[in-house]
């Protein structure tokens, strides 16, 4: 585990928290899901080029299809 896993795994984790707040609040069903993802993810994706493009990719999953 390096620094940028554990940098990439909090910046993420923190826009799935606020995602995962976000949808609960508004009722999207949608935004809760990705959050929930999110926060999970960084536990079982060890490699830090796919820990940032996962991340990447469902943040852009969830700006785009909002």
């Amino acid at each position: 585990m390096t620094i940028a896993n554990i940098i990439g795994g909090i910046l993420f984790g923190g826009i799935g928290l606020a995602a995962l707040a976000y949808g609960k609040k508004q009722g999207n069903l949608r935004a809760m899901i990705v959050g929930a993802l999110l926060l999970v993810y960084p536990y079982f994706i060890p490699d830090t080029l796919f820990l940032y493009l996962a991340g990447s990719a469902l943040t852009a999953i969830l700006l785009f299809f909002h």
